[in-house]
């Protein structure tokens, strides 16, 4: 059996793991941060909340075998998100919906635009905002208009750090407006969030014989490159295969250049009251240097006195400070550059490049859940 050193303790270097230690290989499994869980890691703080260090995550698929698999290492409870957005002092729920048109409309005026809307997208659920900009139809028009000038511009600028004037529409031809007045922020099977917690999710999908574990490392110190016979050394040592699920670019010390990321800054608050916003996640879109704020006590509801948040400021990833890359800024140079690195990497033998960074690509967790899965049957039909 092989001998594989894993970079990176998240959902897809601890699929990987356990997929491979359940094929009787041995498994070393390294992490720079000083805990298991990547960026799903949660954990229970001074106040006695459950929250997440590093952003929201609630598990939602549609794909029941993906569900299943989660299954096997926690048990999940039904949990599905209500978001909203604050405009103009008045939260209205995220997606936009046909109660955001009664929020901001008279009466009469609603009216009309929602069965403008019915009338001209028919037996649709909903049609993005750039379908709504570019309606012929005026009351349609102004409608996408206003939330344009009053969200998506403003809320798109913070994120990715432009003027509101830069920002191509077409990069907001995934979001939807509802036809309806469904709410939740997602449609898949199946929402859960664990019954515990993340991090106990982590545990028992770590916990196998053929698994060790190591934090506070950091492989880039312990890595070097053997160019010659094209293979990774750990410490010298060339009997590893090397799972990588870090930045690709960092690995080759950036020598096409870097990757371009966003980040995110986290401003901790507690307060003694029951509730602080409507919803678990609300975005404040023309709210000075924060895009959104996310209340843990309701993520699931726990039943705690106080409530503890976090505001989230987007901010420019820097390699050389203590910021996480979290959104790749994919354009059509980033994507050539990455390109460049991952062909880079595939002339080593023993290296494997999987997971959100390696992958440049921002997975949801179903994503990078089927992503890790994929990779560790192809690596077993080799071995």
């Amino acid at each position: 059996m092989g001998k594989y050193l894993i970079v990176g303790c998240g959902l897809s270097g601890s699929v990987i793991g356990r997929e491979l230690a359940e094929d009787g290989h041995d498994i070393t499994i390294w992490d720079r941060r000083d805990h298991i869980g990547g960026n799903m890691y949660d954990y229970l703080d001074e106040h006695g909340i459950i929250v997440h260090k590093y952003g929201p995550h609630c598990f939602h698929t549609n794909n029941k075998a993906l569900y299943d698999y989660m299954c096997r290492y926690n048990q999940w409870r039904p949990f599905r998100i209500f978001c909203q957005a604050e405009i103009n002092g008045k939260a209205t729920p995220s997606p936009f919906n046909f109660q955001t048109i009664d929020d901001f409309y008279p009466k009469d005026d609603a009216q009309k635009l929602k069965d403008a809307l019915k009338e001209n997208y028919p037996n649709r659920e909903f049609v993005t905002v750039v379908e709504a900009l570019e309606s012929p139809v005026s009351i349609i028009r102004e409608y996408a208009e206003f939330l344009f000038e009053k969200d998506y511009s403003l809320y798109t600028a913070k994120q990715w750090g432009m003027a509101p004037s830069e920002i191509d529409p077409s990069v907001l031809k995934r979001v939807p407006l509802r036809l309806s007045y469904k709410d939740g922020y997602f449609d898949d099977e199946y929402q859960v969030m664990p019954v515990t917690t993340y991090e106990q999710f982590f545990k028992n999908i770590l916990n196998h014989p053929n698994i060790k574990v190591k934090l506070g490392i950091d492989a880039l110190d312990h890595i070097s490159k053997d160019e010659k016979r094209n293979i990774i050394l750990v410490d010298g040592d060339d009997s590893f295969n090397v799972i990588y699920t870090g930045a690709l670019d960092e690995l080759f010390d950036c020598c096409y250049g870097k990757l371009p990321y966003r980040s995110l800054r986290f401003e901790w608050k507690y307060e003694e009251k029951d509730s602080f916003q409507g919803a678990p996640l609300v975005a404040y879109p023309q709210a000075e240097g924060y895009t959104r704020i996310v209340e843990y006590k309701k993520m699931p509801l726990q039943d705690v006195k106080g409530t503890s948040y976090a505001v989230e400021y987007p901010l420019p990833y820097n390699h050389s400070e203590e910021v996480e890359p979290y959104y790749p800024i994919l354009t059509e140079h980033s994507q050539s550059l990455y390109i460049q690195y991952r062909e880079l990497a595939s002339k080593y033998s023993n290296l494997i490049a999987c997971g959100r960074l390696a992958d440049f690509k921002y997975y949801n967790m179903d994503q990078a859940l089927n992503r890790s899965l994929a990779q560790s049957r192809i690596i077993q039909e080799k071995k």
